[in-house]
């Protein structure tokens, strides 16, 4: 498969298990705004380039027909198979982005909020009503016209949800339908790398590939231990999200002998 990595300390650490493998790359810069490469790759065959660095990335391989290119997802939200097992979920409100100043008037509480694409356009945070309110009358305040691929944009939907305790947090790389590697992110509040996950973690993120077999061939899906047990927090665009302390030699050897089709 060809490789074609924009540079960030994630895509070095990539990069790195690439070598080891022998599987040959090529690094690029990302025009802003445009989605051009820097160099332009030559491409051998559109059916056999696979990309990582950031989200923007996906405009290149959808434009050139390149496959598996960048795994887009459809919003985990909107999978019935997980909802019962969605951290933020079975309350969550489905909002535009235009309408959160009418909606949250005279709200004074704290809310998870994301948008409910996997955009990356901001990450999933707790943040207060007012905080929220200020940032959708940013965007709105800008023309359409004005406001950049990729960002926030008027019609953006968002979800909100009630903030739920979190004892730890892992990622789980899914190729396939199978898991190929995770890692602890993060315990309580500290911010904590490593290649580990507890075994009923495990079992639990076997459980809901099972539920949604196919919801893409390669995603990342973050999963928590709460007071309410085991939740499903989000899925994730496999090229664009942290590594952490994943095994990458696993990693990059899944990607690179999956078949897209």
């Amino acid at each position: 498969m060809q490789w074609i990595l924009q540079e960030f300390d994630d895509t070095l650490k990539l990069a790195e298990a690439l070598d080891r493998l022998n599987i040959d790359y090529s690094w690029h810069k990302v025009v802003p705004f445009a989605g051009e490469l820097i160099p332009e790759p030559v491409i051998r065959d559109p059916n056999d380039v696979v990309m990582f660095g950031s989200y923007a990335l996906w405009r290149y391989a959808q434009a050139r027909g390149l496959r598996p290119g960048v795994f887009k997802l459809d919003p985990f939200i909107k999978q019935q198979a997980w909802l019962p097992h969605m951290l933020n979920g079975p309350d969550a409100r489905l909002i535009d982005l235009q309408d959160l100043p009418r909606d949250l008037a005279g709200d004074d509480r704290d809310w998870f909020v994301r948008p409910v694409d996997d955009s990356k356009q901001i990450a999933g945070r707790v943040m207060a009503s007012r905080e929220i309110v200020d940032m959708a009358k940013g965007v709105i305040a800008l023309e359409r016209q004005e406001i950049p691929d990729g960002s926030l944009r008027h019609d953006t939907q968002m979800m909100l949800s009630t903030p739920m305790r979190i004892m730890k947090e892992w990622r789980v790389w899914v190729v396939d339908d199978a898991i190929v590697t995770f890692s602890l992110y993060k315990e309580g509040a500290r911010v904590i790398h490593r290649p580990e996950i507890d075994d009923d973690a495990r079992e639990f993120v076997r459980h809901l590939v099972d539920l949604n077999p196919g919801y893409s061939k390669a995603y990342v899906i973050d999963v928590c231990r709460t007071d309410d047990g085991l939740k499903l927090i989000e899925t994730n665009c496999i090229n664009a999200a942290g590594f952490y302390a994943a095994n990458m030699l696993e990693l990059a050897h899944a990607i690179d002998t999956l078949n897209p089709d």
